[in-house]
């Protein structure tokens, strides 16, 4: 039994599945939430592009959406908040984390996405991306400073010129 990527206790047979395979419709806009992240994790972009607003389907490059699914490892779905989103409603947000590692570097993409009931069904309708902060993990190294790798150079004329 496989789980599903969404992070729910349910087997992806009875959870996100039902919903990219088009046999349900999610009932709540965090519902589709979890459904869209793991249609990323599936590779199912057609489902991506079919539960978005007319305006954003305009924007999806689906080769490279595609690609970015694929080349991605999906390691998990953390849902920070909901607003609204619920059966009764007609408008939700939901503030998510979706972590994930493409080219050995792991990321977590953290977005207030906004969605819309038309007709009945949940569509993703935009979302707003929450930058991150950097935190310097150790101390700055000046440039004219001797460079950390024990070369005897200046910084700048070692390790400093392949940072760039």
């Amino acid at each position: 039994m496989k789980s599903c990527p969404c992070g729910s206790a349910l087997a992806y047979s009875e959870c996100c599945e039902q919903f990219i395979l088009g046999r349900k419709d999610p009932p709540t806009a965090e519902a589709l939430m979890r459904s869209r992240y793991s249609a990323y994790a599936e590779q199912a972009i057609d489902y991506i592009v079919e539960t978005c607003t007319h305006d954003e389907k305009n924007k999806i490059d689906v080769k490279e959406t595609k690609n970015w699914s694929e080349k991605s490892k999906w390691l998990g779905l953390k849902i920070l908040s909901t607003e609204k989103g619920g059966i009764n409603d007609d408008e939700g947000t939901v503030e998510f984390e979706a972590v994930y590692e493409m080219d050995r570097l792991r990321d977590n993409h953290h977005e207030v996405a906004k969605f819309k009931k038309l007709g009945g069904r949940w569509f993703y309708d935009e979302g707003v991306i929450v930058p991150k902060t950097i935190v310097r993990t150790g101390p700055k190294i000046g440039r004219n400073e001797p460079c950390p790798c024990g070369s005897g150079k200046k910084y700048k004329q070692c390790c400093a010129r392949g940072a760039g």
